[in-house]
């Protein structure tokens, strides 16, 4: 019983895959910080693309 007991102890199979998920996770929150934090921002930088390329399809400069 006390080998079983050991050798499940030493059973590392779960930690590799909780270490992964705990990676993901910290790459999601500093995601999400960055589209929070430059999200308006980028939304006006898009809007003057688009603006500018609609212009230069209409002919003008």
């Amino acid at each position: 019983m006390l080998a079983l007991k050991n050798a499940y102890a030493k059973d590392e199979n779960g930690a590799t895959a909780i270490e992964y998920g705990l990676i993901a996770a910290g790459i999601a929150v500093v995601i999400s910080a960055a589209v929070f934090a430059f999200g308006d921002s980028l939304n006006e930088l898009f809007k003057g693309l688009g603006g500018a390329l609609t212009g230069a399809e209409a002919g003008g400069e």
